[in-house]
């Protein structure tokens, strides 16, 4: 019998206040954001405390980072462009970030938070898959528009 190594898996997080929305953007992605790409796992949060909670306890518990962080724009209080503009100055590696925003037009305000890619409503599966993928790839700093 060979022993068959358990394929890798990427853990994201999906931060928006509407669990809809977090929905939207699991089922929208799917299993993996491209073939030939690992297994995705989520992690869910609805409120700013709720990432940090989350990054710190995969600090603390000594585990990989997330791959890449999908933070919703429309969030109420702090939304996903200010807390991914503080988690870049905050942590010394933020994970890529996939920005949700409402408009085209908010697309300099996601390269004021440094969001690797910015992904436009409504929110379409493969434009979703799409800037997943391009989030997981790109170098750090540059903003490509999904799509």
């Amino acid at each position: 019998m060979t022993d068959q190594v358990q394929p890798a898996t990427l853990d994201l997080l999906v931060f928006s206040d509407d669990a809809t929305v977090r929905k939207q953007v699991i089922d929208g992605v799917g299993r993996r954001p491209a073939k030939g790409m690992p297994l995705v796992s989520w992690t869910e949060a609805a409120t700013a405390d709720g990432v940090r909670l989350a990054i710190k306890d995969r600090q603390q518990a000594g585990d990989a980072p997330f791959a890449a962080l999908v933070l919703d724009a429309e969030t109420k209080k702090l939304g996903g462009m200010g807390l991914a503009h503080e988690l870049f100055t905050e942590l010394d590696r933020r994970p890529p970030v996939v920005l949700l925003t409402a408009r085209p037009q908010d697309d300099w305000l996601a390269a004021w938070s440094k969001a690797e890619v910015v992904v436009p409503r409504p929110l379409d599966p493969e434009t979703l898959q799409q800037g997943v993928t391009k989030a997981l790839r790109a170098r750090r700093g540059s903003v490509t528009p999904a799509g």
